[in-house]
């Protein structure tokens, strides 16, 4: 199996990771731990050296007399890094690409996946400098999220900051190595459309974008050729092995669409895709009147519907719509499911999804009972769809 190197940083959730070593060592790998200072404040090494059967490094210092260097050695050997609490500490320091103690070190040198499992109190995870620093980790090809989870904190706080169960975290270090969609072409559509008004003013949604990108970048992990048909939204451009194409109206992503779908073994249809657009475009800023204002609206296209008519019998490609909804999430998943002609609807309800890093969702199949729900990151929500879609496309 792999070799795993195993950071621990100085969070209360510290105190799960002898587990998530067991169930690593359990799974074959072998299993380096490096522990902060303020870790080992929290976790014994002894007890993670216990359940390793390996040394439990601290500091860059250990090892000099020999020549050692353990911070090369480490990273340069590890197959993949797994931190796990990954404090706002820690995610600032890497962020600034800083070598300050052992683990942030090894974090440079390290070419191999990265996985990072944050905690920490919510109002630290939703700090602008936090969400910064995620964003700067999330653009390097190499790295990977699972979590944080939402509900009760260390703290007695509620809210997004607690750590991925060690098992969830297990399961995603696996997931590294998977290549189940070698060789299979996926169509993942992304973000809101912008229906313009006039020059300056347009109708749009909250969409971000963020599950339809999950859903690309963690294909493309997979070994899929991947195209993303993005929308205007402000996420960094995807990973490596996604090709990007944006558009911005919903009849340039029918175009778009019209031009790709043949040519995919599946389509992934996240795309938040306005139902309505101005009738009329006006070539000027519309001026501030006194009194009221009509706005003619005309209905776009339903995309997906059309893909459904025009694939007709056949089962290729698969086609995957997703909806938002904020009520009978149940009953509207299914009506979609039949009215246009697709084998799975993702739903979920807005409250859960809008504007947030993660999100809960719920699969609707043509056949089969439904599955789910699936909650966590939008990174890890993605990898459990893929999960249960990858058999799919191996038929």
């Amino acid at each position: 199996m792999a070799k795993v190197l195993l950071g621990v940083c100085g969070g209360i959730a510290a105190y799960k990771t002898p587990e998530l070593a067991r169930l690593l060592r359990k799974a074959g790998h072998t299993v380096d731990v490096v522990v902060t200072e303020a870790a080992a404040r929290l976790v014994a090494p002894a007890a993670l050296a216990a359940v390793t059967g390996r040394p439990v490094r601290v500091s860059m210092w250990e090892g000099l007399e020999s020549g050692a260097m353990e911070h090369i050695a480490l990273a340069a050997e590890a197959e993949a890094v797994v931190v796990a609490p990954a404090t706002a500490d820690l995610l600032a320091r890497a962020a600034a690409g800083r070598a300050s103690d052992l683990l942030a070190a090894c974090l440079l040198v390290t070419r191999a996946p990265v996985l990072l499992a944050p905690a920490m109190n919510s109002r630290m995870w939703d700090h602008p400098f936090t969400r910064r620093n995620a964003a700067a980790l999330s653009e390097l090809p190499n790295v990977r999220w699972i979590g944080p989870e939402s509900g009760e904190l260390a703290c007695g706080w509620e809210g997004p900051g607690r750590m991925s169960e060690p098992a969830a975290i297990a399961a995603a270090v696996e997931r590294l190595w998977k290549r189940d969609l070698d060789g299979r072409r996926l169509l993942v559509t992304a973000g809101p459309t912008h229906e313009p008004l006039d020059p300056v003013r347009f109708l749009g949604n909250r969409s971000s974008g963020r599950m339809g990108q999950a859903l690309a970048e963690a294909a493309a992990r997979r070994g899929a050729r991947v195209t993303l048909l993005r929308g205007p939204t402000a996420l960094p451009a995807p990973s490596a092995g996604v090709e990007l194409v944006p558009f911005e109206t919903a009849l340039d992503l029918r175009r778009e669409l019209r031009a790709r779908w043949r040519n995919c073994d599946a389509l992934l249809m996240a795309a938040a895709v306005a139902d309505y657009r101005p009738r009329t475009f006006s070539n000027e800023k519309l001026k501030r009147g006194a009194g009221e204002v009509s706005l003619a609206l005309a209905p776009n296209p339903d995309l997906l519907a059309e893909l459904g008519r025009r694939r007709g019998t056949s089962r290729t490609p698969l086609l995957v719509g997703f909806c938002v909804e904020t009520d009978n999430l149940a009953a509207a998943a299914r009506a979609k499911l039949r009215a246009k002609r697709c084998d799975w609807i993702v739903a979920n309800l807005a409250r859960d999804a809008l504007g947030l890093e993660t999100t809960k969702v719920e699969v609707h199949r043509a056949k089969g009972r439904p599955l789910g729900p699936f909650e966590g990151s939008k990174s890890a929500v993605a990898d459990a769809l893929l999960d249960a879609l990858a058999p799919l496309l191996q038929r």
